[in-house]
């Protein structure tokens, strides 16, 4: 179900590595692999949703509006993570030299599809 999204996103990004669509509870709902990074995707997703959790609370106190996205930028890693529910977000790990532009494009794309599967 949601595998086949993730994959296309995944696939279709230079340097991608794997896409996970997870609860703010850490909890992962599906996950793609295409490299095999020494980069666990999925425990780098659960500690970021703690991390997303409490964007989203600061910015509901401070009255800016909703978290769509966070992004970071590691030595090794750049991780892109969009909100595509209030509970639900999907992150995209790619290379450090990975197309960043071309995975939040692709990410904002697959979020009403996403949604729809939810």
């Amino acid at each position: 179900m949601f595998a086949e999204t993730l994959k296309k996103i995944v696939d279709n990004i230079e340097g991608g590595i794997a896409a996970v669509i997870m609860g703010l509870d850490g909890i992962p709902v599906e996950t793609y692999v295409r490299q095999d990074d020494k980069v666990d995707v999925n425990t780098v997703a659960m500690e970021f949703s703690f991390i997303l959790g409490q964007v989203r609370k600061a910015g509901d106190s401070l009255q800016v509006g909703s978290l769509e996205e966070l992004s970071v930028k590691a030595q090794r890693l750049f991780l892109v993570c969009r909100m595509i529910s209030p509970q639900y977000f999907v992150a995209i790990a790619m290379s450090s030299e990975g197309n960043f532009g071309k995975a939040r494009f692709l990410a904002r794309l697959a979020t009403p599809s996403l949604v729809a599967q939810l």
